[in-house]
């Protein structure tokens, strides 16, 4: 599910249920959420918003997937009609959406996980997309908060040994969760990406960054209180992603919610 991540969204519902946080760049050098929900349906998700192309190149690895947004630009979508998905957008599945909350549209649509998946029969199941769960590796630096950056929005993780997990806040305020709390998850992953320019273009004349997730490239990996240095390999995208220690070992995650921040290797880019 596509979730707005700006202010004007905040705070947003069911992402404390989400199985994996996918964070990409968005126009103007801003972020927005892909969350993956398998193992638990919170009773509703969002704000709901727009996809993107980098979507569809992340997507590929989880088959078929049930695949929920709110708009798309008339020159993207033949992209999604050839993608492997369900879409489950409002124009097919509108019944499962709903407006609600403080926040003005576009800010306040929401939508219900068990709905959308009633009209997706055929969406592919949970499969391996490349995490490895375990005892942590040896090594890995102790770490109280890490910083990841976009051009125009910034995201700190900070460990949390009471509550076992790594604390958000985004460009200096804590992330909040609607149901109560505050977001974060037991793995934090900053995968560092090349960030490019797609065909693709918002009104005001901004390129969509497109994040490349097939290749090789390193990562830093936060769990139990350390950060560790990793390598990341993805041989295409109908396969998922490995993440490797310096020497070569499996780098395992810490049971629970992972995040995977794709941020451009090298400096903050607006393409």
């Amino acid at each position: 599910m596509k979730i707005d991540n700006t202010r004007s969204a905040k705070p947003q519902r069911g992402l404390r249920s989400a199985d994996i946080i996918y964070v990409e760049q968005v126009e103007g050098g801003l972020s927005r959420i892909m969350a993956v929900f398998s193992s638990a349906l919170p009773p509703q998700v969002g704000p709901v918003r727009s996809a993107r192309i980098s979507d569809l190149h992340i997507l590929p690895q989880f088959g078929r997937p049930a695949f929920a947004y709110s708009g798309v630009q008339s020159k993207m979508k033949p992209y999604l009609a050839r993608a492997s998905l369900i879409d489950v957008s409002p124009d097919t599945t509108g019944g499962a959406y709903t407006r609600a909350g403080p926040n003005p549209a576009p800010y306040n649509l929401y939508a219900s996980p068990q709905r959308l998946l009633a009209k997706a029969a055929t969406a592919t199941k949970a499969r391996d997309v490349g995490f490895r769960f375990g005892t942590a590796p040896p090594g890995g630096t102790a770490t109280t908060s890490f910083t990841a950056r976009y051009p125009a929005t910034s995201f700190v993780f900070r460990w949390s040994a009471k509550e076992h997990r790594w604390l958000a806040s985004q460009d200096g305020r804590p992330d909040r969760a609607a149901e109560g709390g505050q977001l974060g998850g037991q793995t934090i992953v900053i995968q560092r990406v090349r960030t490019t320019r797609s065909p693709f273009h918002d009104f005001l004349g901004n390129y969509t960054p497109l994040v490349r997730t097939v290749g090789t490239g390193t990562a830093t990996v936060l769990r139990d209180g350390k950060a560790y240095d990793a390598r990341w390999s993805r041989a295409s995208e109908g396969q998922g992603t490995t993440y490797t220690t310096p020497s070569g070992r499996p780098m395992t995650f810490a049971p629970g919610q992972v995040w995977v921040l794709f941020v451009n290797a090298g400096r903050p880019v607006t393409p």
